[in-house]
Order: C-alpha cells, then structure tokens, then sequence
C-alpha cells in the first residue's frame, strides 16, 4: 500500500470548504483551528488553510483528449465502483463539473474513468477511477 500524501490547500472560506469537503464529499474531519482544517481524504491527509485574501478563480487549462483540463489539480484514483459511486454522487447534489464524467482510453492499457469539478475556492479536483488499479501505470 502506497505511503499516505500530506496535501495543503488554500481556500477562502472554512464555513464553504466544510460544507464542500465534509458533507459533500464526506470526508471525515480530523484537527482543526479557527484557520485550518484536517480532513481524511481517502486515507491521505489533505489540509484546508485559510486565506481569506484569496480569491476563486479558475485554473488555467491544458489540452488533453480534447479537454482543457484543469492545472492545477489533485485528487485520488478510485476503483471503478468507488468512482461510480462518487460520480452518482455528485450529479444527484448538482455539483458542476469542469469536465463530465467519462472513459478515456476505452478498451486500451491504462483504461481510466476520470471527472473533474472544483471546491468553492476554485482549487480544481479530478477523481479517476479504474478497474485494475495494476493499469494505473500503463501507457
């Protein structure tokens, strides 16, 4: 099993990111101050810090299968049930996704379900899911 990742974040709102991080996504709550917020995000340690200086705004894109997708950006691969799962999910709450869920590399090595949306401050997420986590790699 791979080491958990220690990722920190700005966003501009602790009420929003909690809504969004907590109940949205369901992520469980870990330590917390008046300016951050621990949250487990799939086993690994991701880290709201307030800055209310901040603005939300959207990242830039990059061209990929036709896509302007997201940079930056960060999320977890998931097994396709998991990403599935999350996908229902998320279309049930409305959420607006920057690129709709779909299947990149249909049939070929490194099969991926992926779905890009962003939080509330604008930092962009993408999630994949796959069938066989030993394609993660394959090109």
């Amino acid at each position: 099993m791979p080491q958990p990742f220690h990722l920190a974040i700005p966003v501009h709102d602790l009420k929003l990111a909690r809504q969004f991080y907590g109940e949205l996504l369901g992520f469980n709550e870990g330590r917390s101050s008046d300016h951050w917020i621990d949250y487990d995000c799939y086993g690994h340690q991701l880290v709201v810090h307030l800055d209310e200086s901040m603005q939300p705004k959207s990242a830039s894109t990059s061209k990929v299968d036709g896509h302007g997708v997201p940079i930056p950006h960060f999320g977890v691969v998931l097994d396709m049930q998991q990403w599935r799962s999350l996908a229902e999910h998320l279309n049930k709450h409305h959420v607006e996704f920057l690129i709709e869920p779909y299947i990149r590399f249909e049939g070929k090595p490194g099969e991926q379900a992926t779905m890009f949306f962003n939080d509330p401050s604008g930092n962009a997420l993408e999630f994949k899911g796959f069938n066989n986590m030993d394609d993660l790699f394959k090109s």
